[in-house]
């Protein structure tokens, strides 16, 4: 089984990027595979707004600070 261990979003020179990093673990919790990358271009729209929105709050609230 694979289990997310973080996910970035970030603006680059191809696109809206996701990153994800996870670790695969087996049926008796055994770590196979640890700090493992997995990199997309997000290219759905619907989930580019939700990255967006995401973003947007992030930069609001370290203005906040």
């Amino acid at each position: 089984m694979k289990i997310v261990t973080s996910v970035t979003v970030f603006h680059d020179a191809v696109g809206l990027r996701m990153s994800v990093t996870y670790s695969e673990v087996d049926e008796t919790g055994q770590i196979i595979a640890d700090n493992m990358r997995y990199d997309r271009i997000i290219t759905d729209a619907d989930k580019i707004n939700d990255a967006e929105s995401l973003i947007k709050y992030a930069a609001e609230s370290i203005d906040g600070e």
